[in-house]
């Protein structure tokens, strides 16, 4: 199971102010559609209640620390491990916030779907700070909405450090699949 995180921030890393979100910017709610639809999404219990519902098409997963805690149409579990588990044999599972979680789980995360808003905001939920070296860009698209508001979709995969022979083995594959798919093999 991959470990995804998908999150909207400021230019200061801001995510969000008294649980909510500080701008509104309907492209990303639509690439945030798109990127958890038909998957798990687990979030905390602040989060949870900033959204108000269950997320339609996708397994909700609160992680919270009352034990007890019942919320209809949502699995609620007490911890990370827990949620891994409740989202069962699945491709990928995207952690929705908020800032707590994100911080817990950035080490375990495989990819990241960042949304990076061209905003100067106050806020008092910040997603953490990662480090360039250990993130590679995957894909990125920047655009303007229609009040003038730059953005930019990221998607960052996590490097992995793979022993120099293996490596050498990848890329001998590689090209071993390329000649096979030359000579129409």
């Amino acid at each position: 199971m991959r470990i995804a995180m998908i999150a909207a921030m400021a230019n200061n890393r801001v995510i969000g102010k008294n649980n909510k979100m500080p701008w509104h910017l309907p492209e990303d709610l639509r690439h945030f559609k798109a990127m958890t639809l038909g998957k798990p999404v687990v979030m905390g219990r602040k989060t949870f209640e900033s959204i108000g519902r269950p997320l339609p098409g996708r397994h909700n997963i609160v992680i919270s620390r009352q034990i007890d805690l019942v919320i209809e149409g949502v699995t609620c579990v007490t911890s990370f491990d827990a949620a891994k588990q409740a989202a069962g044999d699945c491709e990928e599972l995207v952690v929705i916030g908020g800032g707590q979680l994100y911080a817990e789980l950035l080490p375990q995360a495989d990819i990241l779907y960042l949304t990076q808003i061209d905003l100067e905001v106050e806020g008092d939920t910040y997603f953490p700070e990662w480090s360039v070296d250990n993130w590679q860009e995957t894909e990125s698209l920047s655009s303007i909405n229609a009040d003038g508001l730059e953005y930019r979709f990221i998607n960052l995969a996590k490097n992995v450090k793979l022993p120099a022979l293996l490596c050498t083995l990848c890329v001998w594959i590689v090209n071993v699949s390329k000649v096979l798919d030359d000579v129409g093999y």
